[in-house]
């Protein structure tokens, strides 16, 4: 069995960083890497334009754009672009993206599976050398005239999805699905989820992509690696999916003392307030902790693991340490 590993970072963080973080991908064996487009933080699109200048072998991906802030034609326009410039390395994470970051600017999302839909399809006929107007589906106001004129190329669509119909929707239409596992054993649920949408559109779950995407800390330390995704869940896990926080037996109401301790400025307690119940959603530990959650993970069907922030409480370190410890040994045993 082939298995991959993909890493998802933040865009946040600058080009220095994100270029030391590309590199220690690139020596580790890391097949993807996947750079965030939150909205008022730095442009993917720019970012990864200058990524991919300097590595070579390395995937990249933008986790992800959606259809509202930026319109179709001009992420068909930047996934060419990219996929042009990098000889074929590029991936585009596409989803109705944060309802709550959209309210920032006054864009209203009333309809994201269906608009996110629509994108897939428009997107997909404009890299490809078609005309969405002649697309079932792809949106209204398209015409004739509504064509790149670049040539035709391919380029990989993931659709970002946590809920049951966008998990389905992926499925059946898109080349890869971008499923955030909180916890990681969600992945069982979600890609019967994806498989069923799959089934249904005539395909199977091996014929897409399905990274299990997970939240890592690892260190050789492994007190130390669990303060670094303890840290992270006391800042985000109270306004993650009810959905996924019942999975694991959790409310977001849990994670309201650890979120107040470090508006305080006392991270000290807020990590003593991240339960190891809240822990479990994401995957911490030393190299032996992490490779044996891995395990169970393959052991439910995975195979490409996905580990996104805070990586450790040192990435570069972390990654390198995933790469001389961790992957080998996943990959032995797959």
């Amino acid at each position: 069995m082939t298995v991959r590993f993909s890493l998802r970072v933040n865009n946040d963080l600058d080009l220095a960083a994100l270029t030391g973080l590309a590199t220690a991908a690139e020596e580790a064996g890391i097949d993807q890497l996947w750079v965030s487009n939150d909205l008022m933080m730095r442009s993917a699109p720019a970012l990864l334009g200058a990524l991919f200048q300097k590595t070579t072998r390395l995937q990249l991906g933008i986790g992800i754009m959606n259809p509202y802030s930026v319109h179709p034609a001009e992420l068909a326009m930047v996934a060419s672009t990219l996929q042009e410039m990098s000889g074929g390395r590029f991936l585009l994470g596409l989803g109705a993206g944060s309802a709550e970051f959209l309210t920032w600017v006054g864009i209203p999302q009333e309809k994201p599976l269906t608009d996110t839909r629509a994108a897939l399809r428009a997107i997909r006929a404009l890299v490809e050398g078609a005309r969405p107007a002649d697309v079932d589906g792809a949106g209204s106001g398209w015409n004739r005239d509504a064509y790149l004129r670049l040539p035709a190329t391919k380029v990989p669509i993931y659709i970002g999805a946590m809920s049951p119909k966008m998990l389905a929707f992926a499925g059946a239409e898109a080349d890869g699905v971008l499923a955030l596992l909180f916890p990681p054993e969600h992945y069982t649920t979600a890609s019967e989820l994806v498989a069923a949408g799959a089934e249904q559109a005539g395909r199977r779950l091996s014929d897409l992509d399905m990274p299990a995407c997970v939240w890592l800390a690892l260190d050789e330390d492994r007190e130390k690696a669990d303060r670094a995704l303890a840290l992270k869940l006391a800042y985000y896990g109270a306004a993650f999916s009810p959905y996924l926080l019942s999975r694991a037996g959790l409310v977001q109401e849990d994670f309201a003392p650890a979120l107040e301790a470090l508006r305080e400025g006392d991270e000290d307690a807020a990590v003593r307030a991240i339960t190891p119940k809240m822990l479990s959603l994401g995957i911490s530990g030393d190299p032996d902790a992490v490779i044996q959650r891995c395990r169970e993970l393959q052991r439910r069907g995975a195979t490409h693991l996905s580990f996104g922030p805070p990586l450790g409480p040192d990435p570069v370190a972390a990654i390198e340490l995933l790469g001389r410890r961790v992957l080998p040994e996943l990959r032995r045993t797959a």
